[in-house]
């Protein structure tokens, strides 16, 4: 059940992340709605569609859908009203991640898969929505900047899969995996974690 809860939290945040990434391009409704869903949706059919899972997650459960186009319209009528809309997108942002890498982590090794696959997964379904939504938004990918984004999934990921080993009967495993990738990404916002130079490839 928890786990249930986390995937819809994490759908309501991407998708706000998708109508904030709209900005001022005077899209209408259905295409704002459209880029939200898209986000949040995004990622977790690229998962089952590599891992061949028998039904799209979002079409075995329309509540995930219904979830993503609530949250997006919601959005679309509220968003206007807030000011600092880039903070809140970063918060969301970062929360989606979170929250969508852990799921699919958990639910990939629940699937039957190895720790490695699992890993790979989840790092994948966290950082795909928002590739997604950069690229149809024109901007830079967040995944592609010197900040840390990926590096914070497969931190998280991989205590998912070390807690699952280890203290597979404590409720709150997914909790702390969440609560790693999202201080991570909060400290590489405010507090401008970067990768070391020597981490990065730079043209000549």
């Amino acid at each position: 059940m928890l786990l249930y809860l986390l995937g819809m939290f994490g759908i309501a945040a991407f998708a706000i992340t998708g109508v904030i990434s709209s900005g001022k391009k005077d899209m209408d409704l259905f295409s704002v709605v459209f880029l939200g869903m898209v986000t949040s949706l995004g990622g977790g059919t690229i998962r089952d569609t590599v891992l061949s899972v028998e039904t799209v997650y979002w079409v075995e459960d329309t509540s995930y859908l219904w979830v993503a186009f609530a949250s997006s319209a919601f959005a679309f009528f509220t968003i206007r009203y807030i000011e600092n809309r880039q903070r809140l997108f970063h918060y969301a942002d970062s929360f989606g991640l979170a929250l969508f890498t852990v799921v699919a982590t958990e639910k990939v090794l629940n699937l039957g898969f190895s720790p490695s696959i699992a890993i790979t997964m989840g790092v994948i379904t966290g950082i795909a929505g928002g590739i997604i939504r950069d690229v149809l938004s024109h901007k830079p990918p967040l995944v592609l900047g010197r900040e840390f984004y990926a590096t914070p999934a497969f931190l998280g990921a991989l205590l998912v899969v070390l807690l699952q080993n280890n203290v597979p009967s404590h409720e709150f495993n997914s909790i702390y995996a969440v609560a790693l990738i999202f201080i991570l990404r909060i400290f590489a916002i405010h507090k401008d974690l970067y990768y070391p130079s020597w981490l990065l490839y730079k043209k000549r």
